[in-house]
């Protein structure tokens, strides 16, 4: 039972920081095509 809560934590930290990852990436991409577009005008 103990490694099964122990496995369960660690899976749900593992996801929480993987959703934050993505959300910086979807970030940087979108200050990046602004960047570009504003460059374009």
């Amino acid at each position: 039972m103990k490694k099964w809560i122990a496995l369960m934590l660690a899976a749900s930290s593992l996801a929480l920081t993987a959703c934050n990852t993505i959300q910086g990436f979807g970030r940087d991409v979108e200050a990046t095509g602004d960047a570009i577009e504003d460059a374009a005008d």
